[in-house]
């Protein structure tokens, strides 16, 4: 059963649906999750295919747009702020509290991607958070940094000079996440397997949807330079952990950055490697899909 639903969010809302067990027992209030999704993903595309499979398991599953993006408020659009994107995740957990139906002492999230380390840098601090399921988790910060071939200061430099461009022009400057095309990575050398798979899920009706742009306001990649999602976990982040990380390491870093998690954290229960599966693979293949939410069902079963 799915339910729209919107998240207040100071001034602005946000787009969200509820999924929801068929047979649920009303008598018996549910265990939920929060789904935070990959960077530049709307509700619709991989948190859909995860939330749904939870319901049908018998957890309720809140995925959401994040502010700023899909049919969610917020000015200007396509902005990717990593501290923003964790505080739509405890206004989530604020709206879930009050719905009825649901335990709010049994929430827990479930990060994919850049969503696994906006989870996990959540949790830290937001402790209604009760365990955390990460699926192929990146730390955005980390990412980003390593993609600036001369540093990320030096980056940092360029953006301070093109945001004075901006406030000079009135002009916002937005970038791809992907190529738009197979055409167009091509030209641009980019045929590694992980950038084709990317563009064949988010590009092609697969998996794209029109509130996904594919694209992302300049001035966010100064804050993700900044990030660190992973930033005393080891201290903060007491909850149970699952990693679920994709067996084929190409290069998207998160198989690394998933096994740092798992060393970090003070609480790590439960690690599986997906042989075979690469990281958008993890997006949508039912073979890939149904085994890890088999394995997050059974450890929110246990720690909710």
């Amino acid at each position: 059963m799915l339910q729209h639903i919107t998240i207040p969010r100071g001034p602005i809302e946000l787009a969200a649906d509820l999924h929801l067990p068929d047979n649920a027992d009303s008598t018996v209030p549910l265990r939920a999750v929060v789904l935070s999704t990959p960077g530049s993903s709307v509700k619709e595309q991989i948190g859909a295919n995860y939330a749904s499979r939870l319901a049908a398991r018998g957890i309720a599953a809140l995925v959401f747009d994040p502010a700023h993006q899909g049919q969610s408020g917020g000015e200007p659009r396509d902005l990717e702020d990593p501290y923003r994107r964790g505080e739509d995740i405890s206004y989530a957990i604020d709206t879930l509290t009050t719905t009825p139906g649901i335990d709010p002492q049994r929430i827990g999230v479930l990060g994919i991607c850049a969503g696994g380390g906006y989870a996990v840098h959540t949790a830290r601090t937001d402790h209604r958070i009760k365990a955390v399921g990460t699926v192929v988790p990146g730390n955005m910060g980390t990412s980003f940094r390593s993609f600036q071939p001369d540093g990320p200061a030096t980056a940092l430099d360029a953006l301070a000079d093109a945001r004075i461009e901006e406030a000079r022009s009135g002009e916002l400057t937005r970038v791809n996440w992907l190529p738009d095309t197979l055409e167009e990575a091509a030209a641009a050398s980019l045929t590694d397997i992980d950038t084709t798979q990317a563009i064949t899920y988010y590009r092609t009706e697969r998996g794209g949807n029109e509130h996904s742009t594919n694209r992302r306001l300049s001035r966010s990649d100064s804050l993700l330079l900044g990030y660190d999602a992973f930033h005393l976990v080891d201290q903060l982040m007491t909850q149970p952990l699952q990693v679920i990380l994709a067996g084929r390491i190409g290069n998207t870093g998160t198989y690394d950055a998933g096994m740092q998690l798992w060393k970090m954290a003070p609480n790590p229960v439960d690690l599986m490697v997906i042989d075979g599966a690469g990281h958008y693979e993890m997006y949508d293949e039912p073979e890939y899909v149904d085994a890890a939410v088999d394995r997050l069902t059974n450890f929110y079963i246990n720690n909710l």
